[in-house]
């Protein structure tokens, strides 16, 4: 009895934390000291995995659920949201969720700066920019609120990164990092175009929720067109010596799948609809998962 009310609790904390948006991220983190190792060389210890698995993994869910703390209110009104722990009080007070959200934070930031430097300030500044910039101060205000907001999902990769080697191509781990940015506007975007009548009645101004569908769809499929274009930027990328860091493992991986990308948002701009959004949408963290491992693969080679 006891053993299935600790499972149970378990369970909807867990579910607090948003899981499938960590998974990602930690992923990204995870693909991006592969690459980094296999580039440089450099053996990453069993200590140092652990550092940047758990780091990254606490961070982004203590700072999910210090956001689902935050947007309480709004998503007890939203029919997506309403069945959420906090909102249907299945952790309830609210205040035990904001408690466990700042251990988990405390656990991240302690994890990254015993990395290194570097990757405690990224730690940082993704915390700040997630938790600050985008849920407290624009998530409510503002139609650019997932721009600004979205810095903080290349942090993980760029720990992961730093983690390896703080000195030499920078431009690669920020390049990983940039891939994330510019994946998550059309991530979020094709979801609220979804649920866009959901947000117009919390009253949160995501862009494709107040613009109209013909304006959001041709948003949603121009940020896929540039997201696609960037993600064959590493194939280009080259070491001090001039030879590339990326072959056509990578090139052909960006292209076949950017390809599909492409094809389902122009499916959203000719066809909208909510089967259109909600596939795009779907398809989209497969994408950036399989660039990431394509990363990875590539630089193994």
């Amino acid at each position: 009895m006891l053993t299935s009310k600790a499972s149970s609790k378990f369970k909807i904390y867990y579910e607090v934390t948003k899981p499938k948006i960590w998974y990602l991220l930690v992923f990204t983190a995870l693909c991006a000291a592969i690459t980094a190792s296999n580039i440089y060389e450099i053996e990453i210890s069993p200590i140092t995995w652990i550092l940047i698995l758990g780091g990254v993994a606490a961070g982004s869910a203590g700072a999910n659920t210090l956001t689902n703390y935050h947007d309480r209110d709004i998503d007890a009104i939203m029919e997506r949201t309403k069945d959420r722990p906090i909102p249907s009080r299945r952790i309830y007070p609210p205040e035990k969720a904001r408690d466990f959200g700042f251990i988990l934070v405390g656990i991240s930031v302690i994890c990254a700066f015993s990395i290194n430097m570097w990757a405690g300030i990224f730690m940082i500044f993704g915390l700040v920019d997630n938790i600050l910039v985008y849920s407290f101060l624009l998530k409510r205000r503002s139609r650019t609120n997932i721009i600004l907001g979205g810095f903080s999902g290349g942090a993980p990769a760029m720990i992961g990164y730093v983690a390896v080697t703080t000195t030499g191509l920078w431009d690669l781990g920020l390049v990983m990092a940039g891939l994330v940015f510019v994946w998550i506007p059309m991530h979020i975007w094709a979801l609220t175009l979804h649920f866009k009548d959901d947000y117009n009645k919390a009253n949160v101004p995501m862009l494709t929720a107040v613009q109209s569908e013909k304006t959001s769809v041709r948003i949603i499929a121009g940020t896929t067109l540039m997201m696609v274009l960037f993600s064959v930027v590493p194939f280009f990328m080259t070491d001090e010596s001039g030879n590339n860091l990326f072959h056509e493992v990578y090139l052909y991986t960006a292209i076949g799948t950017g390809a599909l990308m492409l094809a389902l948002s122009i499916w959203v701009l000719m066809k909208p609809s909510e089967k259109a959004s909600w596939t795009l949408f779907k398809f989209s963290s497969p994408y950036l998962a399989i660039l990431f491992i394509a990363l990875a693969v590539d630089s193994a080679l």
